[in-house]
């Protein structure tokens, strides 16, 4: 999971990306980068950390141009401490081509020797982003025939991009001197959203981000989601072109957008996070009434900040009381998506404090989105035990998470799972909670796509079905032996 935005305006763009890629932040903080382009020139700028420490003026005023992508990483692929792996990435021919990428190739081992072998191109890095790239710059030579470059040569080149990768990826591209390029993998796994804003009698300015709120925020109207397998290609002077360039494509988002990773107050493919997650509660406060007695709970409490929603209605559902007990540190980034175990542990009590008055004596009914390592759940129980608390019942307002993720979330092996090849009960034992309750699957998918046009979700993590039909099991061994972040 990362984040990704790129603008096409009729003035520069590097302030535009650089308020995008703060918006963007809950996606990545471990490293972000911007680049534009000046006619047919590019500057490009990366580094470690978040936006805010990342970008120096000297940078921004570096940055010139009316064109420009962003990014902010977080890693699922590749050397988490390799700071030459962050993105963009650059390939100097045909043209010169700047990309960033969300989401994660599934058949890298074959695209490496493709590219070594048939088409001659060198990959610096173990970045899968690197590969899409130096895939789509050899389809796009190869549709070349002139001096000229039109969109029916870019298409097309997109087309044969879609053979040749396997897996998910929402991905945005400047080629110099002609335009910005926008797709999206053929099932829509990673979110991809276009706006538009009237930029007076010189035409319309143009956007496209991971997540609505970007657009929204800086005065863009949504005009649409990517669709899966579609291409938009953008002239520098807003002449917005657009084709679906894959052969059978199917709209099967990622579940876990919904349930952790976007912003509450994004809406994509049709779905509002927030609302969502609303019904994930509500779905969650059946599934709790039929598993255990609600006498013996005194309070409802979220892990903020993106369990509150559900949180709430499961508390206004059952007629319990919500509190608030964890207060959060703000300057901690998400555990989740810090590289490394030890660093996770280590940021849970950094990151929640438990307030005593509002845990001595009580029975504690937590609800939190998810649950996948287990680390900071197991020490969110000790933290509310130690502030007094007498009985704590743990839900989650997602399924147990037992199987890798793939597809763009770090989740690569099944032994950092708590919930793989453990019952309920067992998990609940682990993390020293006297109940342990998780959201059923259908209930979770049910919740998510109610009212929308979306009929089917990418939830492999939870049921071991991977929607591209190419993630093997030799494949998931694979990965577990060479996921270096």
């Amino acid at each position: 999971m990362c984040g990704i935005v790129g603008i096409v305006s009729h003035e520069p763009v590097n302030q535009q990306v650089y308020d995008a890629l703060l918006l963007l932040q809950h996606r990545g903080q471990d490293s972000t980068g911007i680049a534009t382009a000046e006619g047919p020139t590019f500057h490009m700028t990366k580094a470690k950390g978040q936006v805010r420490e990342a970008f120096r003026t000297r940078d921004m005023r570096s940055l010139v141009g009316n064109v420009g992508l962003g990014h902010v990483r977080y890693v699922t692929k590749g050397d988490a401490a390799n700071e030459q792996e962050a993105q963009p990435f650059y390939v100097n021919a045909p043209y010169g081509i700047i990309l960033v990428h969300n989401g994660n190739l599934t058949n890298t081992r074959e695209l490496a020797k493709d590219l070594f072998h048939v088409d001659r191109r060198h990959v610096n890095s173990t970045s899968d982003t690197e590969m899409l790239l130096n895939v789509l710059a050899n389809e796009l030579q190869g549709q070349i025939s002139g001096m000229e470059l039109d969109p029916d040569q870019i298409f097309t080149a997109v087309s044969q991009v879609h053979e040749r990768v396997e897996g998910s990826y929402a991905a945005i591209a400047m080629i110099a001197g002609h335009g910005l390029l926008a797709f999206r993998d053929p099932y829509g796994i990673r979110p991809l959203v276009l706006g538009r804003r009237q930029a007076g009698m010189v035409g319309d300015d143009w956007i496209v981000a991971s997540e609505s709120l970007v657009l929204e925020a800086a005065g863009y109207e949504v005009v649409r989601d990517i669709a899966p397998g579609e291409a938009v290609f953008i002239t520098p002077d807003g002449e917005l072109h657009s084709r679906q360039c894959a052969r059978s494509p199917r709209l099967v988002p990622c579940s876990f957008e919904y349930v952790y990773l976007a912003r509450p107050d994004s809406i994509m493919n049709g779905i509002s996070v927030y609302d969502a997650r609303l019904r994930l509660g509500n779905r969650l406060a059946d599934t709790i009434t039929r598993h255990m007695p609600l006498g013996d709970v005194d309070v409802v409490m979220p892990i903020p900040d993106s369990s509150r929603p559900a949180a709430m209605q499961v508390a206004q559902k059952l007629g319990i009381e919500y509190r608030e007990g964890f207060y959060k540190n703000r300057y901690v980034g998400r555990t989740f998506i810090m590289p490394g175990q030890s660093q996770r542990k280590k940021s849970v009590r950094q990151k929640l404090n438990a307030m005593g008055s509002e845990f001595k004596g009580k029975n504690i009914l937590i609800v939190d989105d998810s649950i996948v390592r287990g680390t900071t759940s197991k020490e969110i129980v000790e933290m509310a035990r130690a502030a007094g608390a007498n009985k704590v019942t743990f839900t989650s307002a997602a399924p147990p998470v037992r199987h890798p993720h793939v597809y763009g979330i770090n989740m690569p092996t099944r032994a950092e799972l708590i919930a793989h090849d453990r019952k309920i009960p067992e998990i609940g034992a682990v993390l020293n909670a006297d109940h342990m309750i998780f959201q059923e699957v259908s209930d979770m998918r049910d919740a998510i796509v109610e009212g929308s046009d979306v009929t089917d979700l990418e939830m492999s993590c939870f049921t071991g079905d991977y929607v591209t039909g190419t993630v093997t099991p030799e494949y998931l061994e694979w990965i577990e032996r060479t996921q270096l972040s």
